[in-house]
This record gives C-alpha cells, structure tokens and sequence, in this order.
C-alpha cells in the first residue's frame, strides 16, 4: 500500500515540484492549497496522475483527512503577498501550523513544517542582499518564532 501524504501549499512553486517528486517515490499525494498564491497551472501536469488528488483547502481551518506524513508549505513566500496581506499571512503561518500539528497528532504522522525566507529577523551575510524593509518580513517571521516556542514548550 502506497504511503499518503498531505502537501499544504502544493500548488505553489515549491509544493508542486514537492508533489511531483512524491509521485516519483511511489506515494499518494494529497495536494491541498487555497490558491491565494498557489497557482493551478504549477500542478496541471499531475492531475492526470491516479495518485495524486487535489483539495481547495484554507489551512487556517482545520482539516480532517487521513495520511501518514504531512509536509505543511502553506505560507505566502514573498514580501509582495505579505504586504499585501499580513494578518491572513500570520493566520495561514501560525493557525495553519497548528491545526497540522494537530492533525498529525491525532493521526501519528510526520510532520515537515517549512517556512519562508523571510523568517529570521537578521539577515545572514551569506544571503542575498534584500532591498525591502525588514518589517516587511514580520508575518512570516512572527509565525516562525511562534512555532518555535510551541514546539519547545
């Protein structure tokens, strides 16, 4: 039987390759995204694919499915769509990365909890030069810090 797993955010650029790379190691995916930055046309040369299934899905709510591992990619990665829109961005990271770990708990599955670039407050000086504000990247980073004191506590 193959393994099930869930991809939050799997339309976007990196959960669709995820997707797609899930399907090559045999399992099923569950691609489940809400399109605010995710894009349909990133996975349209999967859906043909018997095992991969796609669901229209805010991980702000919670979500009641079955799978094994759970690989949470669910949050606006760039500057431009966090501006734009920063308390769905901080729900879609904090509320979103709870109810996943919530389902994992309740089924025992894996968790993977990505986040965005733009999670760290002081840049490393191996990066790439940002040439926004570094308040631009409160959501996503709030978020990361948020998660890290839940997870350690």
């Amino acid at each position: 039987m193959k393994k099930r797993v869930l991809v939050t955010g799997g339309a976007g650029f990196l959960g669709s390759h995820l997707c797609a790379k899930l399907l090559n190691q045999e399992c099923q995916v569950l691609c489940v995204d809400n399109y605010f930055t995710g894009m349909r046309h990133n996975i349209q040369p999967l859906l043909g694919e018997p095992a991969f299934e796609v669901m229209r899905h805010d991980v702000t709510f919670p979500l009641y499915v079955e799978v094994a591992e759970i690989c949470n990619l669910a949050c606006p990665g760039s500057p431009i769509h966090y501006q734009h829109a920063p308390v769905q961005t901080t729900k879609t990271s904090v509320n979103g990365a709870i109810n996943m770990l919530g389902l994992a708990k309740r089924l025992r599955a894996r968790v993977l909890q990505a986040s965005t670039s733009g999670s760290t407050a002081i840049p490393m000086s191996t990066r790439r030069p940002r040439t926004y504000d570094l308040c631009c990247r409160t959501p996503p980073g709030s978020a990361a810090r948020t998660l890290a004191k839940l997870n350690s506590s």
